[in-house]
């Protein structure tokens, strides 16, 4: 499945996450967490600010449109960038109550947002801003940002992190860290829910996550798993059997696919930002 070794294309970041490609700009945009900002990396291996303050936005996603969607800690919502350069709040409300601090998020082709809510940007200044949670629970939501609908899709996850759909949309893969805040009784695993409009089944058990956690992960297009994990990008095929790996020196936060052909993975861990040419496409 690898064409060609691993590798690191900057390290920039304090805690580098949620890649996003551009293919219009031949470019990806990450985020850096805990350092409060975005960069963009281009394919002339250029590297630049892309935001110097951004509300310590974590996990992006980009709509058909090829603006970019971010998960904000900060404002603890969903934000746009336009085209323009604006950046808009989408919603950051469930019931008027604020979100814990949107993780992670993926694009229907339909145009909804598909988010999970975590409470890693309340719980310290570190990621965020500390503040008392004002929802009882961690759930996944579903936004329309064309009528501003909004609803819980899955409340049965303990620390939802990151999230991707199958290349049929008809299943949602979701990490649950919580082994992190629940040692004893905490998941360390990867969920997978059966799609029904706007809403999820119940999730049943897809695959264990080690060393480390699953956090961010995405799938190619024979829906095969790439997720992250303290030493590398493990993979499984859909059946959740883990059929290969690519070891990575510092510890994956997120990955996905683009570059011209969509065969290229690019990878965050920890610093830096990674490639690796495969044999398969996103």
């Amino acid at each position: 499945m690898i064409e060609q070794q691993l590798e690191r294309l900057c390290s920039p970041a304090v805690w580098a996450e949620g890649p996003v490609w551009l293919p219009q700009q031949d470019a990806v945009v990450f985020s850096d967490v805990k350092g409060n900002r975005m960069f963009r990396w281009e394919r002339n291996g250029e590297l630049s600010v892309w935001r110097a303050a951004s509300n310590y936005a974590n996990g992006n996603a980009r709509d058909a449109e090829g603006r970019v969607i971010s998960c904000e800690h900060g404002r603890r919502g969903i934000s746009r960038t336009e085209h323009d350069g604006s950046v808009q709040l989408l919603v950051d409300r469930v019931d008027g109550k604020r979100f814990n601090s949107p993780n992670d998020i993926v694009v229907r082709s339909d145009g909804t947002l598909w988010f999970t809510d975590p409470p890693y940007g309340i719980i310290g200044d570190e990621e965020g801003y500390k503040s008392e949670s004002q929802v009882i629970g961690c759930y996944l939501y579903c936004y329309d940002p064309r009528d501003g609908s909004l609803n819980i899709a899955a409340s049965d996850l303990q620390r939802p992190n990151g999230l991707a759909f199958s290349p049929d949309e008809s299943l949602l893969y979701v990490a649950d860290m919580s082994i992190i805040d629940f040692p004893t009784l905490g998941r360390r695993e990867l969920r997978v829910y059966q799609v029904e409009g706007r809403e999820l089944k119940a999730g049943r058990h897809f695959a264990q996550v080690a060393p480390g956690i699953p956090d961010g992960f995405c799938l190619d297009s024979a829906g095969n798993l790439f997720c992250s994990c303290a030493d590398g990008v493990i993979i499984f095929n859909p059946r959740g059997e883990q059929i290969g790996k690519i070891p990575v020196p510092e510890c994956v936060s997120n990955c996905t696919f683009g570059g011209p052909e969509g065969n290229e993975l690019f990878i965050t861990a920890t610093t830096s930002l990674y490639r690796i040419v495969l044999n398969t496409h996103g």
